[in-house]
């Protein structure tokens, strides 16, 4: 069974930044791409950003580009989202996720086959 276990949420001022990591249990991690989505309140879980297997392709939803970067150790089981420039409306519960199609960079939550329990990132103004 695969478990994926974020950290690195908390309350930060506009501007600020946070460095989220999801650690992978199980031998197969670089065998994944891997993806980081969020919930707001009220609303419907949404893309942030995915890494294919080789961490050498990525891809933001348009909102995050140039603030956000994701990437992965696969030595150590574990991905990424450094958050920079943080602003009050990427205050969300933030999911990292895993999708057996190594080489997908997929956008739709459908695709992704194991979820982690989510972290909670706060932005103030």
């Amino acid at each position: 069974q695969v478990q994926l276990v974020e950290s690195g949420g908390g309350l930060v001022q506009a501007g600020g930044s946070l460095r989220l990591s999801c650690v992978v249990s199980g031998r197969t991690f670089n065998t994944y791409a891997m993806a980081w989505f969020r919930q707001a309140p009220g609303k419907e879980r949404e893309f942030v950003a995915v890494i294919t297997w080789s961490g050498l392709n990525t891809h933001y939803t348009d909102s995050v580009k140039g603030r956000f970067t994701i990437s992965r150790n696969n030595a150590q089981n574990t991905l990424y989202l450094q958050m920079n420039s943080l602003k009050p409306e990427d205050t969300a519960v933030y999911y990292c996720a895993a999708n057996r199609q190594q080489y997908s960079l997929g956008e739709r939550k459908e695709i992704y086959d194991y979820w982690g329990q989510g972290t909670q990132v706060t932005v103030s103004s």
